[in-house]
């Protein structure tokens, strides 16, 4: 019996050295970025463990299971080093990291005074920022401008300049702001020219999330939406992406409760175990939780989680076990419990014979330290396809993400298991290793046929 390989040669990259610093900029210097920053930190010193992060702890198998080799994903892929992490970022309000991570009260106080004087020595740049599309929020460090072109001008001058102050060849943009109010997209989203004439003229279309990803890609810098905002996800900025040669990806960070619909859903769809109902509530405080008790920034993350079980379960394929779910997503502001959020899920499933069964679940989850090894992923993988030559949506970063962005004649993928094979398939291709599909079959076939051949 014959084998085939699973190499795809054409597909293999010359992958260029991570020389020197890399810049990271964030917009939105809160409980997430400075979580991130404040780890990051603490790793560099070996004050901590990147407990969560792919690129830092897992391995990946490489060749037949008969003679398997496990790299560590840092070892296997010419990913830069934490220690070569500078940051910057914009926020309206003007707190020092140190500051801010103090009041989000995510990583204790004795952790936090290890690396007071870095967190300290990073100041919020001035933000673009308008009230109408964060309602609940009200900063003072803003920039004044006229026209949103100049808005994006002025980003983009921050952007060279701190590349300039940093002897930077490098940097990668991560959205870590706050979830704007909910939209669609429009004629100005529709192409480059009309986007551009747009920022010009002040659309209110256009929100300080695109305006960001517009400095971002100018600059040829790799950008990721963690939130939920419509944002790169429309044409204009897709095709400036592949204009600039600038890998994207997004939208808004997986984190607590859609982490966990995107490892249960796929269990009950692999066991054909039908689906009444899905309730779904959180409660949470700290920035994030002030911001969503706002309506329109609450539409943008309802739609961003309910996408979710559709996409895994497949109604129209499977219409008598899904066709009916009862999706309810509720979001409570609740201050007392900071960034200590609890997600509670009430999940009506039924099986054999229809009988109905029940699973809850209760997670207690800390958004921010859940979203950290997130965006530190997210800073090196950007960094890696972008030295491999790629561009515009990086599909195979899905597994970060609870609305993924994909080509737009293709489905998103949502299922958990599958975005991580996407992902460490995507690994093995860029450096010429053999693609997994863990299939197994030729194992027994080739070797029961081989014996018939051979008699031995």
């Amino acid at each position: 019996m014959s084998q085939q390989s699973s190499y795809y040669p054409e597909l293999a990259k010359e992958i260029e050295a991570p020389e020197g610093p890399l810049g990271v900029l964030l917009p939105g210097l809160g409980a997430v970025a400075t979580t991130f920053i404040a780890g990051s930190l603490l790793l560099k010193k070996g004050l901590a463990k990147p407990y969560g992060s792919l690129t830092q702890m897992q391995r990946i198998r490489l060749g037949k299971r008969t003679n398997p080799k496990f790299p560590l994903i840092k070892d296997f892929v010419p990913l830069a080093k934490l220690k070569d992490f500078i940051f910057a970022g914009w926020d309206i309000y003007k707190d020092n990291c140190y500051e801010t991570a103090l009041k989000s009260g995510v990583l204790p106080q004795n952790q936090i005074a290890k690396i007071s004087k870095e967190l300290a020595g990073i100041h919020p740049l001035s933000a673009v920022f308008d009230k109408k599309y964060v309602r609940n929020l009200d900063g003072s460090n803003i920039k004044k401008f006229k026209t949103k072109m100049d808005a994006a001008q002025e980003l983009i001058k921050d952007i060279e300049n701190f590349k300039k102050k940093n002897n930077l060849k490098r940097a990668v943009m991560v959205w870590c702001g706050s979830t704007e109010v909910y939209m669609t997209p429009l004629k100005v989203h529709e192409t480059l020219e009309s986007f551009e004439q747009g920022l010009k003229k002040n659309s209110p279309e256009i929100a300080p999330s695109m305006i960001y990803a517009y400095a971002s890609l100018m600059t040829k810098t790799p950008y990721a939406n963690g939130a939920p905002n419509l944002c790169l996800d429309i044409p204009a900025l897709t095709e400036l992406s592949k204009k600039q040669k600038v890998p994207i990806a997004g939208k808004d960070f997986k984190t607590g409760q859609t982490l966990m619909k995107t490892i249960v859903a796929p269990g009950l769809k692999a066991r054909m175990l039908g689906l009444d109902g899905w309730f779904s509530t959180n409660i949470l405080g700290n920035r994030d939780g002030e911001v969503l008790d706002d309506p329109g920034s609450f539409k943008s993350k309802e739609v961003s989680k309910a996408s979710v079980l559709d996409a895994i379960l497949e109604p129209e394929l499977y219409p008598e076990l899904y066709k009916e779910i009862y999706h309810k997503i509720r979001i409570e502001y609740y201050p007392p419990r900071g960034d200590a959020k609890e997600g509670w899920d009430n999940i009506d499933i039924f099986g054999w014979c229809g009988l109905p069964m029940q699973i809850k679940i209760n997670f207690l989850c800390r958004d921010s330290i859940l979203a950290a090894p997130v965006v530190l992923d997210l800073v090196l993988f950007l960094d890696l396809a972008q030295r491999a030559g790629l561009s515009g949506i990086q599909e195979w970063l899905s597994f970060y993400f609870k609305s993924p962005m994909s080509r737009p004649d293709l489905k998103p993928e949502h299922d958990l298991f599958i975005q991580h094979l996407k992902l460490q398939n995507t690994l093995r291709i860029l450096m010429g290793e053999e693609v997994l599909d863990h299939s197994g079959l030729d194992y027994y076939e080739s070797k029961e046929a081989a014996i018939k051949a051979t008699g031995k």
